[in-house]
């Protein structure tokens, strides 16, 4: 991820939770809100109910890989946590990538077709 910081810290999260902006889906939740920087921060949340550590990891690399994919649409700027769901578990790449788009265009953190060229 070229231009993206790993969230790490829980009052960052706990931050995003209280006060950003939230849009879901079955698969998925995404929080979002300006950082104030010239890039953008990510933060991945799967819990324990969601299944042992193999499942969880293999989540957050198919997110991580989704994002590292879609870098370059992602307006720079933002604080942006992703909550997996239990039906991510089951769900096809495909499904977790248009999940993730949505929801990102839904909170406004994507640019605009003029942006981008």
């Amino acid at each position: 991820m070229q231009y993206t910081v790993s969230l790490k810290l829980n009052h960052v999260f706990r931050r995003l939770y209280a006060k950003g902006t939230r849009a879901a889906t079955p698969c998925l939740a995404l929080y979002s809100r300006p950082n104030g920087r010239g890039e953008n921060r990510l933060g991945l949340t799967t819990g324990a109910k969601l299944g042992h550590a193999v499942v969880r990891n293999k989540l957050r690399r198919r997110l991580r890989a989704i994002y590292r994919i879609h870098e370059h649409e992602f307006r720079p700027g933002f604080d942006i946590v992703v909550v997996c769901r239990a039906a991510s578990v089951h769900a096809s790449y495909q499904r977790l990538e248009r999940d993730f788009l949505r929801l990102a265009r839904k909170n406004g953190l994507l640019r605009q077709e003029s942006e981008t060229k």
